[in-house]
């Protein structure tokens, strides 16, 4: 008797506890939804604060550039060289350039990026903001009536939805320059060869999907990093835990947006 009433405690602890992690989930969601739409409410809005939209592409756009550079090269050659090792037993190095021109078009250049400004970008946003939040700096801007999301979220929000498709074209860009290097210089494919191969394949739609999914990781980045920062609680602890909380949950949405936007190309492309 003794041990079915433990396991009947036991169940209903669980139930109680799946239920109050339904109800943070679904708040969280809610959270999110409400945050998206109150930032495009207020991109619309009177006086807009241009300085800070520039600001801010220079702080996510111009100062991510170089890793953005050297990622996407080196994973452009990377992919030539684990091709290469595949392709060359069925002496079909000649396609390595396709194989790099569409995956980093399609694929690796805009998650990559995207991977790359939600650690390093969207960590910062999140621990910007979250500073203001537990200093008390957004409770004194709502003081003043200015409006925490217009003035905090907005310029966030139009820069990167400015620079993660121009980061993410610049890595299809130098993706494809490191695949060239190995073609031409390590397997000795000739340079009008693996031109051709390159663009012959690639098409205006590859690009713009990647595109696509740039701007939808954008979206995710800064709704995540911001609506995370504006509710942090606890001091720098607490900061830390949404910071952490941040990246993380931005990568898994990242990787299921694109997972979604893979599927729904393909089904719209072999129509």
């Amino acid at each position: 008797m003794k041990i079915l009433q433990f396991i009947k405690k036991q169940i209903k602890f669980l139930r109680i506890l799946s239920k109050n992690r339904m109800k943070r989930y679904f708040s969280y969601i809610g959270g999110l939804v409400v945050l998206f739409a109150k930032t495009v409410f207020w991109i619309f809005a009177p006086r807009m604060r241009k300085l800070n939209v520039l600001q801010q592409m220079d702080r996510i756009g111009v100062a991510s550039f170089p890793i953005v550079l050297l990622i996407s090269l080196f994973t452009g050659m990377v992919m030539a060289l684990q091709g290469a090792y595949q392709m060359q037993k069925m002496s079909a190095e000649i396609y390595i350039a396709s194989l790099v021109a569409l995956s980093m078009t399609r694929e690796l250049g805009p998650v990559l990026t995207a991977l790359i400004v939600a650690g390093r970008c969207g960590a910062a946003i999140t621990a910007e903001l979250g500073t203001m939040k537990v200093t008390e700096q957004i409770d004194a801007l709502e003081t003043l009536s200015s409006n925490p999301v217009q003035y905090l979220v907005v310029p966030r929000f139009l820069a990167l939805l400015v620079m993660l498709p121009l980061l993410t074209i610049c890595a299809d860009f130098f993706g494809i320059i490191g695949g060239y290097l190995i073609g031409v210089g390590k397997l000795h494919i000739s340079h009008a060869m693996y031109m051709k191969m390159t663009f012959d394949p690639l098409a205006i739609k590859d690009v713009v999907t990647g595109l696509i999914k740039s701007i939808s990781f954008a979206m995710i980045i800064c709704i995540i990093a911001c609506f995370e920062g504006m509710n942090s609680e606890g001091g720098a602890e607490g900061v830390g835990r949404a910071t952490t909380s941040s990246v993380v949950r931005s990568f898994i949405l990242i990787i299921v947006a694109d997972c979604f936007f893979t599927a729904l190309f393909y089904f719209i492309m072999h129509q």
